[in-house]
């Protein structure tokens, strides 16, 4: 879809997280229904980005705009969706 040209979803996460795969799990068919990249981020490679996340992930952003954590919110991802015209 044209309306999320250039959208990026960026996942902060852990690699041995369930929480983190459960999220990724559930964000891949929205992602893919509206034509949006996920980028995995394992926080765990970045000390920086693990002092600022490190109990929080996994964080799921869009748009330098954070959706949710913990838990997807679907309902928050769409509309983040929509706001972008799709």
């Amino acid at each position: 879809m044209t309306a999320n040209a250039g959208a990026r979803f960026l996942l902060y996460g852990r690699a041995w997280c369930h929480l983190c795969e459960d999220m990724r799990a559930e964000l891949e068919p929205i992602a893919q229904r509206f034509g949006v990249p996920i980028d995995w981020i394992d926080i765990d490679d970045d000390p920086l980005l693990e002092a600022g996340y490190n109990e929080r992930v996994p964080v799921l952003m869009l748009d330098g705009v954070e959706l949710c954590e913990h838990r997807l919110d679907a309902k928050a991802v769409q509309t983040a969706l929509a706001a972008r015209g799709a």
